[in-house]
C-alpha cells in the first residue's frame, strides 16, 4: 500500500447522465423518477467538450496523485462499453466508450487508477425495489430475482478488471443491511465470491470496505472527519465534496473555499489518511468554473507545500492550539491554519530541531531562546522547559496555510550552541 500513503491526495469524479439533470447524482430517487422520465437524460447525453486530457491537467496541477472513478453509479449507467448491458455511453448520442481514454490519461501522467463501481442498480429489471429505489412506494413486487442482478454485477466487474489495464483500487458502493425494506448486503451482493474474483483477476489491488465483510484493505468515511482519525492502522480515505453533492449540480451554491478545502486536506495527513475529492462534470463533459478555481488555488499550495503531504503523516509529537504537524522521516511540519502573534511554541520539542524554515520559500525562521531570567522574557517565563519557541514575522505569509519544516536530530542529540535549544 505504499504508493496509497505516499499518495495522500485523490481525485474522486462522479459523473452519468445525471449530470444532464444537474440535479445531484440521486436525483432518479430523491424525486421518484419512472424509467421513462430519466430515460429523456440518457437519449441526450452528449458530451461534446470531453477531454480527459484537460481532466488530469487540472488534477495533476492541484496536487492529485491518483483517480477513482464512478464507472456505474446507482441508476445503473455505464461509462464503458459493457456487453452486457445497452445501458452505456456507446449507446447514447456521444456513441463512444467513455472510461478508456480517461483511464489511459491519467495513467500517462503517472497517476493511480480506481474504479468506483455501485453494488445498487436502479435500472435493472432483476434489481429488488428496496427503501432507495426510486420505486419504493410501489413496494416490493416479489417478481425481481437478486440472485440474477448478482451475476449481472460480478459479470461486469469481471469486464472493468479484465478490459482496461491494470486498476490499483475497487471502490463498491454500498452495503445497508438491516436499514428497512429490501436492505441488502453481502448475502446479496455475494460478496465474498465477489471479492475472490476481484483479487485472482489483479491480484495487486485495494478493496474498500463497502462490500459488508469487514474494514477492507482501507476504510472510507464519507464527507465526515473522524476526530482522531481511524483507530487501529487500517488506512483510510475520506472521501469529500466541493459543494456536498457528488454529481453535477448546477443550483448548488454551498461551495467551500479553497482555504476549507486545504485545512481538510492537512487535518486528513495530520491524522494518518488520505483525502479523495469529488468533482462532478456536467453533461458536455467538462469540469465547471468554480470547480476549477478551487482545484488551482489548491494546485498554488501544493506546489510549494507537497513534500509536507506527499509520503507524510501522523507524527507522536502534539502540535499548538490550531495548528496540525504531518512528519515524513525527520522532518517534522508545522501547519499554521491560524497565524500567532508573534511567537509559537512547540512542547517537547526543545533540543529536537536542527534547522526551521517556511517552506514556501526556505526562509529561516528563528528560534528564541528563553532565558528565564532575563527581564525582557518576563511574560514568557511560564512556557514548560521542553518547549521550542519560534518567533515569527508580524505579517503573515501569503500562502493559504503557512508551513513550517523543522529538520529534527535524534532523541539521545544535543544541541552544545544551545541555538535550537
Amino acid at each position: 500500500m505504499s504508493w496509497f500513503t505516499d499518495a495522500r491526495f485523490g481525485l474522486f469524479v462522479h459523473w452519468g447522465i445525471y449530470a444532464a439533470a444537474a440535479r445531484h447524482e440521486w436525483v432518479k430517487s430523491y424525486e421518484k423518477l419512472d424509467d421513462a422520465h430519466y430515460r429523456r437524460y440518457f437519449d441526450h447525453f452528449d458530451p461534446d467538450l470531453y477531454d480527459p486530457e484537460v481532466w488530469v491537467d487540472e488534477a495533476w496541477n492541484a496536487g492529485m496523485r491518483y483517480l477513482v472513478i464512478t464507472t456505474k453509479h446507482h441508476d445503473g449507467f455505464c461509462l464503458w462499453d459493457s456487453a452486457l448491458t445497452d445501458y452505456k455511453a456507446t449507446a447514447t448520442p456521444y456513441g463512444k466508450d467513455l472510461l478508456r481514454p480517461m483511464l489511459d490519461a491519467f495513467r500517462a501522467r503517472g497517476m493511480r487508477i480506481g474504479l468506483y463501481h455501485s453494488l445498487i442498480d436502479w435500472h435493472h429489471p432483476e434489481f429488488p425495489i428496496d427503501l432507495y429505489h426510486p420505486r419504493r412506494d410501489l413496494g416490493e413486487d416479489g417478481t425481481r430475482d437478486v440472485r440474477k442482478y448478482a451475476d449481472y454485477l460480478h459479470g461486469q466487474v469481471r469486464e472493468l478488471l479484465t478490459g482496461y489495464g491494470p486498476i490499483d483500487t475497487m471502490w463498491f458502493d454500498f452495503s445497508y443491511p438491516g436499514r428497512g425494506m429490501g436492505a441488502k448486503g453481502k448475502d446479496e451482493w455475494r460478496s465474498a465470491e465477489l471479492e475472490a474474483m476481484v483479487r485472482e483477476l489483479q491480484p495487486g489491488i485495494m478493496i474498500n470496505n463497502r462490500l459488508d465483510l469487514g474494514s477492507g484493505d482501507f476504510t472510507t468515511p464519507e464527507q465526515v472527519m473522524p476526530p482522531g482519525g481511524v483507530p487501529g492502522h487500517v488506512p483510510w480515505e475520506a472521501c469529500q465534496t466541493l459543494n456536498g453533492s457528488w454529481g453535477y449540480d448546477r443550483d448548488n451554491l454551498d461551495w467551500k473555499s479553497p482555504e476549507l478545502l486545504l485545512s481538510m486536506l492537512v487535518d486528513t495527513v495530520s491524522k494518518g489518511g488520505n483525502m479523495l475529492l469529488n468533482v462532478g462534470p456536467n453533461a458536455r463533459g467538462e469540469f465547471e468554473p468554480r470547480a476549477v478555481e478551487r482545484l488551482r488555488e489548491i494546485g498554488r499550495w501544493t506546489r510549494l507545500h507537497g513534500r509536507a503531504v506527499y509520503g507524510a503523516g501522523a507524527s507522536e509529537f502534539t502540535p499548538p492550539q490550531d495548528c496540525r504537524y504531518t512528519q515524513r522521516g525527520d522532518r517534522l511540519y508545522l501547519h499554521l491554519l491560524n497565524w500567532p502573534m508573534k511567537h509559537v511554541h512547540l512542547q517537547g520539542l526543545a533540543g529536537r530541531v536542527e534547522y526551521a524554515q517556511f517552506l514556501h520559500d526556505a526562509s529561516e525562521v528563528r528560534v528564541l531562546h528563553v532565558d528565564p531570567h532575563e527581564p525582557g522574557h518576563t511574560y514568557l517565563r511560564g512556557v514548560p522547559e521542553d518547549t521550542l519557541t519560534l518567533q515569527l514575522p508580524v505579517t503573515r505569509p501569503e500562502v493559504a496555510i503557512p508551513v513550517i519544516e523543522l529538520f529534527l536530530r535524534p532523541a539521545a542529540s544535543n544541541d552544545p550552541a544551545g541555538q535550537y535549544s
